[in-house]
């Protein structure tokens, strides 16, 4: 089965500069996804879709794919990661190369494993799933959130303070590192979470979400106690 690993990586971050090249620990944060892509053997193809000329040639340094530029419709801060991942596979369509799964990988996921990308793509082969995306628990019960009004905090769910944190329903949220998705279903949905999208769960310590100076140095802590080598 035809396989390919798409990481998406355009030049322009606004809250961190040059995020998706930035030196995490000694290398360009979009290494470590191009790595584990590599070293899982699990795709035919690992390619980078950039609009950016240092970003392309850093991806081909390490092994991956450029064979085209991103257009200027998919590079602005507007464009959907479901509109990068369209246009990719519609540009290898026009030179004839058609795959019938795909792994859409964020550039800035030091954490991803080989070990997490070969689990979800079990999944997915394994099921009737449209798609796989890695999740983890929230560790507070987002039921019981608070909001401010006129300066006071109010339950945003009355019924749920009442309850144990323990009897509420657990709640997950998506891990930003990628989505194991059959091409086919996502031809005909163009949205990232499908309709028969299946879990990978993950551990709060393997997650971290990275948009601001704060989370890249939380991140570089995490990675470091994951890696007690370094």
């Amino acid at each position: 089965m035809s396989s390919i690993a798409i990481i998406t990586a355009r030049g322009g971050s606004k809250r961190i500069p040059r995020k998706n090249i930035k030196p995490f620990l000694g290398k360009p944060i979009m290494t470590y996804s191009i790595e584990a892509a590599l070293s899982s053997g699990l795709f035919d193809s690992v390619m980078v879709s950039t609009d950016d000329e240092e970003i392309a040639q850093i991806a081909k340094e390490y092994g991956a794919q450029v064979p085209f530029y991103r257009s200027e419709r998919t590079s602005n801060d507007y464009a959907a990661t479901a509109d990068v991942v369209s246009e990719v596979l519609d540009e290898y369509a026009k030179c004839g190369i058609y795959y019938e799964t795909a792994c859409v990988i964020y550039p800035t996921a030091p954490f991803l494993t080989v070990d997490a990308l070969k689990g979800a793509m079990e999944i997915l082969l394994s099921g009737d799933a449209d798609g796989v995306m890695p999740v983890v628990k929230f560790s507070f019960p987002p039921q019981r959130s608070v909001v401010m009004r006129n300066g006071f905090l109010v339950p945003s769910d009355p019924e749920s303070m009442k309850m144990r944190s323990q009897d509420l329903e657990p709640q997950y949220h998506d891990c930003g590192q990628f989505y194991c998705i059959r091409v086919a279903s996502f031809l005909k949905q163009r949205t990232m979470v499908m309709t028969h999208t299946m879990p990978y769960l993950q551990d709060e310590l393997t997650v971290q979400d990275i948009d601001t100076e704060e989370d890249w140095k939380i991140a570089e802590l995490k990675y470091r106690l994951l890696h007690e080598n370094l």
